[in-house]
């Protein structure tokens, strides 16, 4: 009986005596990180690992595939932007065959002007006007000042006023030309004011023989009833006045001072002799050929250039178990 209960007063001990000890080793684990993770990895170890299934698929066996993320995408913007240096060089191009046929056109008209003056026969074919165009040609006769025309507004020098067009007839029947006497001044309107302007009997006209002119879209209709003309309609006029359709410009000498005479008098200011046609094909040439450089080089810099979000990512093909 003794013995019993001394064995189990030790056994009392002992059982106390570890469960202190487990208390200081619980109270150890939960101040030491190390030992907490130690007793973690212990309690996980117990557990079962994906790797214990037979189905199981790693990343070993189901390599993931590196795609970019970003990726560009061009839309119509890309297309308007590569048709433009396309279109710029077609222009620029067919500005180089414009430059060939003006520069070939001027030459053919300079090399009639420094020909002799040929006499106006009295008839003449409006359809071989053009085969004389800027021919130098001289009429005699006498102005018709009663079927007088003004074409308006002209600016001559920054300053407003008509172009004076009078029928010069000529000996015998249907011979009648319009000529294109020049410019005045806004102020000599009314014939009163431009006695000098006038000239009356038999004279001598030297001008240039040139193809009627065309009327653009922008220019309003003549008017015939109210006497105002903003073009000159070579064949409406011819109507008017009982000419042919023949359209003469009238020629003078480059002078300064005579021109200032001219304009303080009335006295209409003639045209020089030369070639007046705007040839500007080379500054368009520069022109589109740049623009087609440029445009081009813009077009490589979008193409080429990355997007500003490039990135990369794993896209997986399958579902990891």
């Amino acid at each position: 009986m003794n013995i019993s209960a001394s064995l189990l007063r030790q056994a009392g001990r002992i059982g106390s005596r570890q469960l202190r000890q487990k208390e200081n080793w619980s109270s150890i684990f939960a101040k030491c990180p190390a030992c907490r993770q130690i007793s973690r990895s212990a309690h996980q170890a117990q557990r079962s690992q994906p790797g214990d299934d037979p189905n199981f698929m790693s990343i070993v066996d189901n390599p993931p595939v590196l795609v970019r993320a970003g990726r560009k995408k061009h839309g119509p913007g890309l297309i308007i932007l590569a048709l433009i240096p396309i279109t710029a060089f077609a222009l620029g191009t067919w500005q180089v065959q414009r430059l060939d046929w003006k520069s070939k056109l001027i030459a053919k008209f300079e090399d009639r002007l420094v020909r002799d003056p040929l006499p106006l026969p009295p008839q003449i074919d409006p359809n071989a006007i053009k085969d004389f165009d800027y021919r130098r040609i001289y009429a005699e006769g006498h102005f018709r000042h009663d079927q007088e025309m003004l074409i308006g507004p002209r600016l001559h020098d920054g300053n407003d006023g008509y172009l004076v067009i009078t029928p010069l007839e000529r000996e015998g029947r249907g011979t009648t030309v319009l000529v294109n006497r020049g410019w005045i001044s806004k102020k000599f309107k009314k014939q009163k004011d431009r006695p000098d302007g006038l000239p009356h009997g038999e004279l001598i006209v030297e001008g240039l023989l040139r193809e009627p002119w065309k009327k653009n879209m922008f220019t309003p209709d003549n008017s015939p009833q109210t006497n105002e003309f903003y073009f000159p309609d070579v064949e409406q006029m011819a109507k008017l006045t009982g000419s042919q359709a023949v359209w003469i410009e009238e020629t003078m000498e480059p002078d300064l001072l005579k021109s200032w005479d001219r304009e303080a008098r009335g006295v209409p200011i003639g045209r020089p002799a030369e070639v007046n046609l705007k040839n500007n094909h080379t500054q368009y040439i520069f022109t589109w050929y740049a623009l087609a450089a440029a445009t081009s080089v813009m077009l490589w810099m979008v193409v080429k250039k990355p997007p500003a979000d490039i990135a990369r990512r794993v896209r997986q093909n399958k579902e990891w178990s």
